[in-house]
């Protein structure tokens, strides 16, 4: 999965607050952006977890919920004329709902996969990623994965089901999901507390999540070592969904007007708490 200037909060803080926000989604402009679908003033409803910064989370100090993808998303509301009104869920919870058209649209920094495009329908990819390994600013013990591997005493923390877990478990250490090295937390945020509070040694991280961790917490993290893996981000709708055509003519869009550039510029190298 699963990148912005903002603290770290406590999981049971982020959670709360999660539950009480109620994010500003797109209003319906009228009319759609020319040469774009227009759906009408539809609303449409959109899901995400609020704990994969600086994709989507929580503002500690304000409780508001932003990130990449808000803005992305409720950009591509006001381009196809359509309303967004946003929801949360727990990311072990998100696809099989999207699946089941409890949501018309799930984010979470989803990796496009073949396992999951069984499941579900991806928009074109709006993000590429690579894997890098978030560390303690001290850390001397290891520099890459393989002096990782190779101290069975070193942990690493991952939530399950995300590529941050099956990188872990495929390219650091032996390819078995069981290993007891790999501790499990029920949010990607909460992985990141427990590498801060040292109860982890080690979490996998996209290169501009860890530059945004990196930048909110100064002095206490570093990235180690090179790339392990490339994934591309993509919105997931239920098979068959109607909206994946016009998300992605309005993903086209953004990329060629240069709005997705600007809202990673904006979230990963300029947003500060």
């Amino acid at each position: 999965m699963k990148k912005t200037l903002v603290a770290i909060v406590a999981i049971a803080v982020l959670t709360l607050a999660a539950a009480c926000t109620k994010p500003a989604g797109a209003v319906a402009s009228g009319k759609a952006m020319a040469g774009l679908p227009d759906l009408k003033g539809r609303t449409v409803v959109a899901v995400t977890e609020n704990a994969y910064t600086p994709l989507n989370f929580v503002d500690p100090k304000t409780g508001t919920a932003m990130g990449w993808e808000y803005d992305a998303v409720n950009e591509i509301g006001k381009r196809l004329n359509a309303k967004v009104e946003w929801k949360v869920t727990s990311w072990d919870a998100m696809i099989q709902a999207v699946r089941d058209g409890q949501f018309d649209v799930g984010m979470d920094g989803i990796t496009i996969n073949d396992e999951r495009k069984a499941q579900i329908a991806f928009s074109d990819p709006y993000m590429v990623s690579q894997q890098f390994m978030l560390v303690r600013a001290d850390e001397k013990r290891f520099g890459d994965e393989k002096a990782f591997a190779a101290d069975p005493k070193l942990l690493v923390g991952a939530q399950a089901g995300t590529t941050n877990f099956y990188v872990a478990v495929y390219s650091v250490l032996d390819g078995d999901e069981k290993n007891k090295r790999i501790k499990i937390f029920e949010t990607f945020g909460a992985t990141v507390q427990a590498l801060l509070a040292g109860d982890v040694d080690m979490v996998l991280m996209d290169a501009a999540s860890s530059k945004g961790y990196i930048g909110a917490n100064p002095g206490k993290l570093k990235s180690v070592g090179g790339p392990l893996g490339t994934e591309e981000f993509g919105f997931i709708f239920k098979t068959g969904s109607d909206l994946v055509v016009p998300f992605n003519a309005a993903i086209a869009t953004m990329k060629a007007d240069g709005t997705l550039e600007r809202l990673t510029t904006k979230w990963f190298f300029e947003y500060k708490q």
